[in-house]
């Protein structure tokens, strides 16, 4: 997925003349925490709320230049979504703004990529089950092994996936699918060798 899928293609901005008190109150209105500030569509900074209560007490009198971060960290529309989220972690920031060929084309926030985290895990399915497999290597079983029992069983396979549990050696994995009734896919999947972390 890319970081052009997921972000928020038209921002609210504000522009270097304005004031705290009017992003503040931007900031307020739109239910968020951070606002690109722009000048002739060219990104020039970054405010967030934080930025703001820094100023408290004079913010009809400071300008949002005055308190923003400027040449703030950015990336691309055909960046990868785990590429955007890793410059998130390392650097503990919380939006990216999206440029592309130098003017402001979106903002990607860490809801943004929760909201993409859930949907990959089928939770905005409709009766979906998510169920946590570890793979023996022998006899060899796999993900592809794994779907078509499911869909043996009746199941719709929506999703598939790996993780790995920081407490675990073990990479696990997972299918997101929607059968009824579940206890004939665990059924089938143990018969066929697959253990069973959990169903979700």
């Amino acid at each position: 997925m890319l970081v052009g899928n997921l972000m928020n293609k038209n921002p609210v901005t504000v522009e270097p003349t304005e004031s705290l008190a009017e992003a503040e109150a931007k900031m307020h209105g739109g239910n968020f925490r951070h606002l690109p500030i722009v000048q002739g569509g060219k990104l020039i900074g970054m405010l967030s709320d934080h930025d703001i209560r820094q100023h408290h007490g004079h913010l009809k009198d400071t300008r949002v230049t005055g308190a923003m971060t400027d040449d703030p960290i950015t990336v691309t529309a055909d960046m990868a979504i785990e590429d955007a989220v890793e410059i998130m972690l390392e650097r503990k920031i919380s939006a990216l703004p999206v440029l592309d060929e130098g003017k402001l084309a979106g903002i990607i926030t860490t809801t943004d990529m929760l909201e993409a985290f859930v949907e990959m895990f089928g939770v905005t399915e409709n009766d979906a089950t998510r169920i946590d497999l570890l793979l023996d290597p022998t006899p060899p079983l796999d993900l592809p092994r794994a779907a078509e029992a499911i869909q043996k069983c009746g199941g719709e396979v929506l999703g598939l996936g790996t993780y790995r549990d920081r407490w675990q050696e073990e990479r696990a994995y997972y299918v997101v699918f929607r059968a009824k009734p579940i206890e004939a896919v665990t059924q089938a999947l143990t018969k066929r060798g697959f253990r069973i972390l959990g169903i979700h």
